[in-house]
């Protein structure tokens, strides 16, 4: 049987788009011989819509989007996920997660998600009645399973059991042929693997061939890579379909093959083409068309200015570099070398005067007391005010540059360094930051390799390292990953080996510093647990543990 899937990129709450995307998948699908047309769940509304769902006309708009979808339908089926009524009267929440089998010009059938995932990035039982039953469609002499992204998630692949129903189970039980998975699933690191074995999974135990269609595109903080795939009734992987790319293409579900299809599994370069596809929908999708951000010669600000690069062309990326009293001229220069490489503007402005008028205007209020870290938090907010400055004249998006280890911390300055619309690299710890400037540096220099090379400073104070203040980054971002990602207590890590007293310093700086990014901006999720949407800790609190 030949399946159409569509793993499309829309837009919240863009119906005619999201609509003229789907009407034109569906008919590059009928064009290829598609004989039923799959796209990914919610892909007339954009997943997520959260709050979005209450405003009045929202649903109702949907459902006259679905309506044009459904009057330009033919023969072959479409299904479509959107957002559904739950009828008025009825106890439970207002609204469906749904799948629209659109076929002849009608909406043929209607199906609801079963299991609404309420944990880590997801909320869906805030707006969301779940379906009651599981009920295959019969089409043309097949019965065919239709489901929604987690109503195919065993508890085999979930840290605990969640639900106290299987809607794939229920699905068997009734006999069906094929099985359908229409999803937005985020990506995170290892989340692609995962998927194929899971997928596999399903198809071999409930014998039968399993279709599942993935959403791409950026939303917000969450980056969907697509990777859709198609497995056989043994299990084996027969389509794999590339990720972080729009893609239409037919695949015949029933085809039978002994060795699974490839997946790219390098994850310096899922990283780096998730953060670009990333990028580039939070600007475009927000209505830019041009970013700007500080160069320091530093790798975070290097990586940065290389995904902006790529995501939105040269010519789209605006750097300045902010030398101030105890700035290196290596440091500039390498700043100048990384704009030169990639093509892109660089303007050098000092902030030495500005500094120097800052430090006089506050000496009558300061007098008699030594500088200290004031002083260094001043030199990144007048770079701050700069960058802002330059956003604001000509309309572009200041990206901010510091990565998960420091933001982990708190080594960051609220106000200075961490001004900007959008913070592309926040999720990535600082020894994987090196890991992808190496990986990008695989083929010829591009971010300096002495940028790479030299010892990471902010430049704040003569002869500053990171490492004055900091633990060596392998050991912070070892424990780092333990206590935010993991969940586990001081106690814990340090049974593991690591050196008390730097465990509980880094879990005090952590637990101290969730004000600070409460006020961040937004960060692009890549791994298991970012700061932002997946992470909900209270910032007036007293536990320690």
């Amino acid at each position: 049987m030949k399946i159409g899937i569509a793993q499309i990129n829309p837009v919240v709450g863009d119906f005619p788009g999201n609509a003229k995307k789907i009407l034109a998948a569906y008919r590059e699908c009928l064009d290829a011989g598609a004989e039923l047309v799959i796209t990914p769940e919610l892909s007339l509304v954009g997943y997520p819509p959260r709050d979005l769902v209450f405003k009045s006309q929202f649903v109702p708009r949907c459902l006259q989007a679905l309506d044009y979808l459904a009057g330009e339908s033919r023969e072959v089926p479409l299904l479509v996920g959107y957002v559904d009524h739950h009828h008025p009267g009825n106890p439970g929440k207002p609204f469906r997660n749904a799948v629209a089998w659109l076929e002849g010009g009608r909406i043929v059938h209607r199906i609801w998600k079963t299991l609404l995932p309420t944990y880590d990035v997801f909320d869906e039982r805030r707006y969301f009645e779940p379906g009651d039953r599981c009920e295959p469609v019969i089409w043309k002499g097949r019965r065919i399973g239709v489901t929604i992204c987690e109503d195919i998630w065993t508890e085999d692949y979930l840290q605990r059991p969640t639900y106290d129903r299987d809607p794939v189970e229920e699905l068997c039980a009734k006999g069906i042929d094929l099985l359908l998975n229409l999803s937005a699933s985020p990506f995170h690191l290892g989340k692609p693997l995962m998927r194929r074995a899971m997928i596999g999974g399903i198809a071999h135990k409930a014998k039968v061939p399993v279709v599942y269609c993935n959403t791409c595109g950026a939303n917000d903080q969450l980056i969907f890579d697509g990777h859709s795939l198609v497995a056989g009734a043994n299990g084996r992987i027969s389509a794999q379909f590339p990720g972080f790319s729009e893609v239409c293409r037919v695949v015949d579900a029933t085809a039978q093959v002994e060795n699974d299809a490839a997946l790219d599994e390098d994850e310096n370069r899922q990283i780096h083409q998730a953060l670009v596809m990333g990028l580039r929908d939070y600007v475009t999708k927000c209505g830019f068309s041009s970013v700007c951000l500080g160069l320091s010669g530093g790798i975070d600000s290097a990586l940065t200015a290389v995904i902006a690069a790529e995501a939105l062309g040269p010519e789209n990326v605006r750097g300045l570099t902010l030398p101030s009293p105890y700035s290196s001229r290596g440091s500039v220069d390498d700043s100048f070398a990384l704009a030169r490489n990639l093509g892109i503007r660089c303007d050098e402005v000092s902030i030495v005067e500005s500094f120097e008028a800052v430090k006089r205007t506050m000496q009558p209020v300061f007098e008699g007391k030594p500088e200290d870290v004031t002083e260094e938090n001043m030199q990144a907010r007048i770079r701050g005010l700069l960058l802002m400055a330059l956003s604001n004249k000509e309309n572009h998006l200041l990206l901010t540059t510091g990565n998960k280890s420091e933001m982990a911390v708190g080594y960051c300055t609220i106000y200075g360094d961490m001004n900007g619309g959008l913070a592309v690299i926040s999720d990535l710890p600082k020894t994987r930051v090196y890991q992808v400037a190496r990986w990008i540096n695989r083929e010829r220099e591009i971010i300096p390799w002495n940028t790479i090379d030299k010892p990471p400073s902010a430049e704040l104070r003569p002869d500053q390292k990171d490492q004055d203040t900091l633990p060596p980054y392998e050991v912070l971002d070892a424990i780092l990953e333990l206590y935010v990602e993991h969940h586990l207590s001081p106690d814990e890590i340090i049974s593991r080996g690591y050196e008390e007293s730097t465990v509980r310093w880094i879990q005090r700086r952590v637990d101290l510093n969730e004000w600070k990014r409460h006020q961040a901006a937004p960060g692009l999720r890549v791994t298991s647990k970012a700061f932002g949407i997946g992470r909900r800790m209270p910032i007036v609190q007293r536990f320690i543990g």
